[in-house]
């Protein structure tokens, strides 16, 4: 029989924020800071706030506690293979704040410059109400999008699993779920309509070679 392998795969990494008190703290800066700064700025986000991206400053412990984390999990995905030449890479991170209510959304975007994102949801907003009808989703796009339907938009691949393959994958927050993933891939939100309020933390991850005998 022939054999087909699944080349060239696309990292996405999930995880946990384990400390309520810590997503509880974290709520409270990034309601403080809205307050503070009501009109944010806008980029991605339709609808919503979006925060300037110096959360790693007025974030405090908190914050920098949550790019270490995500930091973390950069490593942990990641093979090194000048090391043993002595060429060792650090992270440099940037960290901003997302509030959204009923009808906010984010279009199709991508991170330029950065090597990983990350995304933390604070609150999902969705107050225990598992209704799929309420959107929010954080929605991937294939990179190879469109070519793969430009001639016939019938003809799908399989999956790993010999099931359709997906071209648009989605993935339903919940309050403390924390997700990576390459700053090229094309990434959205979907328009939300739960009847509470979403706030979320994003994180890009910069790549850059550490100083000799530095950190």
């Amino acid at each position: 029989m022939a054999e087909t392998r699944h080349l060239f795969s696309t990292p996405f990494v999930i995880d946990t924020l384990r400390s309520a008190e810590g997503i509880s703290h974290l709520k409270n800066l990034i309601i403080a800071e809205k307050a503070r700064d009501e009109d944010g700025v806008q980029i991605s986000n339709i609808g919503g706030w979006h925060s300037n991206t110096k959360m790693l400053e007025w974030g405090g412990e908190a914050a920098r506690a949550l790019a270490l984390k995500a930091m973390d999990m950069a490593d942990a995905a990641m093979i090194n293979v000048g090391a043993d030449q002595g060429r060792e890479y650090g992270w440099v991170p940037e960290m901003w704040a997302n509030v959204s209510t009923r009808g906010n959304a984010n279009q199709y975007h991508t991170h330029p410059g950065s090597f990983w994102s990350a995304v933390a949801y604070i609150d999902d907003g969705y107050e225990g109400d598992p209704d799929a009808g309420l959107g929010g989703e954080l929605q991937l796009l294939d990179p190879r999008m469109p070519m793969v339907r430009m001639t016939v938009p019938d003809l799908r691949f399989k999956d790993v699993d010999g099931g359709l393959q997906n071209n648009e994958p989605m993935v339903r927050p919940h309050t403390g779920l924390i997700v990576m993933f390459p700053s090229w891939l094309q990434h959205s939100v979907r328009a939300f309509y739960g009847n509470g309020t979403r706030i979320s933390i994003a994180i890009n991850l910069i790549a850059g070679p550490k100083a000799r005998g530095g950190n």
